[in-house]
C-alpha cells in the first residue's frame, strides 16, 4: 500500500507537470469547488477560526473569506505537485527573492541566518527558490512524511535546487554539526506546537497562542540574525519574498522576545490579505 501511494504521487506529480499553467489554473478552480462544495474538507475548522479571530466581520465577510482561502489551498495544493517537474529558472522566475541586500552582510560576515516563512503564500516553492537567488548553503527542516516511499521523492526533488532538507528531530545535531558553516537555516515557524509547557505563548489574532520555541533556542544559542520571510502572491502562479530582520542580536533579547515579534509582523501580513493563509489548520488546538 505504501508504494502504491508513492507511484500515485509520482504519476500524478509528472501528469500535472507537462500541464501548461492556464490549465492548471482551469483544474484548480475545479479543485476548489470540490474542496469547498462537495466535501466540505475542514470547512467547519476554516470558518471557527475566521470568526474568532475576526469577530467584528459580518456573515457575508466571512463567506467571501472562506470561498478565497479554498482558492488558495486549492492553488497551493497543484503548485507544490507542479513544483516538482518546474526547473530552476522557472522557480526563480515565479518565487523571487526582492530585497536580498538586506541579508548579504551577514553571509559577508561569516554568520548564518535563521529564515522563519509561514504558511502565507506558496510556502511550498520554499526550499526550491532559496538556494540559486541566496547563492548559499540552505538548509530546510521538514517533518518527515509516514510513507518512506513519498518521503524519499520529496526530499529529492525539493533538494534538487540545491537545499539540503533535514528532518525535524535532528534539528539540534544539525545545528551543532553545521555551526562552522555558513547556512540559511529555513523553519516554518506557525505551526501548532505539540507541548504546552515548552511553547512560546503569545496574543496572536486576538487570541492566545501557542507558538514553536525552537527558532528563538536556536537564534539565541549560536546568535544566528533572525529573519522574517513574507510571501505574497503578485498575481497567480507568481510570488515573491521580501525579507524583514527581526533581530541581529538574538542573544541580547530576552525570552519569547524573537517569538513575539514574528507573532506580530506574521499577524500584520495576515490582516492585509487574510485569504493567504492556511486557515484549514488546526492552529489553537492547542491550550496552556
Amino acid at each position: 500500500m505504501s508504494y502504491f501511494l508513492y507511484l500515485l504521487t509520482r504519476t500524478f506529480s509528472l501528469l500535472i507537470g507537462i500541464l501548461p499553467f492556464w490549465l492548471l489554473y482551469f483544474l484548480s478552480d475545479v479543485l476548489r469547488f470540490v474542496l469547498l462544495n462537495v466535501l466540505g474538507y475542514r470547512k467547519a475548522v476554516v470558518e471557527d477560526n475566521l470568526r474568532k479571530c475576526f469577530p467584528d466581520k459580518s456573515d457575508a465577510w466571512i463567506k467571501r473569506l472562506i470561498r478565497l482561502s479554498y482558492k488558495n489551498l486549492a492553488d497551493i495544493t497543484l503548485e507544490s505537485f507542479k513544483g516538482f517537474t518546474m526547473n530552476e529558472r522557472q522557480i526563480v522566475a515565479r518565487h523571487k527573492a526582492l530585497n536580498t541586500e538586506i541579508i548579504e552582510g551577514f553571509f559577508k560576515e561569516k554568520r548564518s541566518i535563521i529564515f522563519l516563512p509561514n504558511h502565507y503564500g506558496n510556502w511550498e516553492w520554499g526550499s526550491l527558490s532559496p538556494s540559486p537567488q541566496l547563492k548559499q548553503d540552505v538548509v530546510a527542516l521538514y517533518k518527515p512524511l509516514s510513507n518512506k516511499y513519498v518521503d524519499r521523492f520529496v526530499r529529492r526533488n525539493r533538494s534538487r535546487t540545491g537545499a539540503f532538507l533535514g528532518s525535524i528531530y535532528k534539528t539540534a545535531r544539525i545545528f551543532e554539526d553545521r555551526k562552522d558553516k555558513v547556512t540559511a537555516y529555513i523553519l516554518a515557524s506557525d505551526q501548532s506546537p505539540s507541548n504546552a509547557k515548552r511553547s512560546v505563548w503569545v496574543q496572536f489574532l486576538g487570541r492566545e497562542t501557542a507558538f514553536l520555541h525552537g527558532p528563538e533556542i536556536y537564534a539565541r544559542k549560536y546568535n544566528y540574525p533572525v529573519v522574517f520571510v513574507d510571501i505574497q502572491r503578485v498575481r497567480r502562479g507568481f510570488y515573491t519574498m521580501f525579507f524583514t530582520i527581526l533581530s541581529d542580536k538574538p542573544n541580547e533579547m530576552k525570552p519569547g522576545e524573537i517569538t513575539a515579534l514574528y507573532a506580530k509582523k506574521l499577524e500584520e501580513i495576515i490582516r492585509q490579505k487574510p485569504e493567504n493563509w492556511l486557515w484549514s489548520h488546526r492552529r489553537w488546538k492547542l491550550k496552556r
